[in-house]
């Protein structure tokens, strides 16, 4: 089996099957949702409201024109024992399961052509829960460098981490993109494992989780001479 609090360059279903069943507490995906968003070419020369330019270039390309298979939900299910699956409106179908429990990202993008809202299935059997978190092209409501098209804020996954997972818990993620779920895992203490077949992401991605670790270890250190 792939190694815990690593980041890897893989195709997910040939992971899957060497994870035994139940292994992770909690899944926490984002899978292609078949809507072609990969596909559109973006280019933004804009400044956000800090100043900081911003210059993200998307090329074409096509890992979104499907939806992941069936078997990928089945082993989904199976390597883990609750579940957040992020646009599984758009392939409901492919799990099926009904669920009381949906998380509700409002992404307060006012009047635009973006969507106001995301959408996440989870395993829960608590009531629909909401985030309200701006995130609209180069405004967002914190800086965040963004290097992915369709990158989730860390926020949104701290946001999760706190009224999802248990203390101990270990995180799946099998389509990390820009690794804001393992960038949260790190700075929230939980054990995680992140996959990634885009090479180019990947390689970003790795930068970005090496960066969350000195981060957490600067903190860390720091409460250490404090005391805390």
């Amino acid at each position: 089996m792939l190694e815990i609090n690593k980041l890897h360059h893989v195709d997910c279903m040939d992971a899957l099957h060497d994870i035994p069943d139940g292994f992770f507490e909690l899944a926490i995906v984002d899978p292609p949702y078949g809507i072609g968003e990969s596909s559109r070419r973006r280019e933004n020369n804009k400044t956000d409201k800090w100043g900081n330019p911003h210059k993200a270039k998307y090329a074409p390309e096509h890992w979104d024109d499907k939806p992941e298979s069936y078997e990928y939900f089945k082993e989904l299910l199976r390597v883990s024992q609750n579940q957040i699956i992020w646009g599984a409106h758009h392939f409901i179908s492919k799990i099926p399961i009904d669920s009381p429990c949906w998380i509700v990202w409002d992404k307060r993008n006012g009047s635009t052509d973006f969507a106001d809202c995301e959408l996440a299935w989870t395993s829960f059997s608590s009531a629909v829960r909401k985030f309200e978190y701006l995130w609209n092209g180069f405004q967002k409501q914190a800086p965040e460098v963004r290097f992915h098209p369709t990158q989730k804020p860390v926020a949104l996954y701290e946001w999760i981490l706190r009224k999802y997972a248990r203390p101990g818990d270990k995180i799946l993620d099998t389509h990390a993109g820009s690794a804001s779920c393992a960038v949260a895992c790190i700075w929230k203490g939980f054990d995680w494992m992140a996959m990634e077949i885009n090479e180019g992401y990947c390689a970003k991605a790795q930068e970005r989780i090496e960066w969350a670790f000195k981060e957490a270890e600067s903190e860390r250190a720091q409460m250490r001479l404090e005391g805390i």
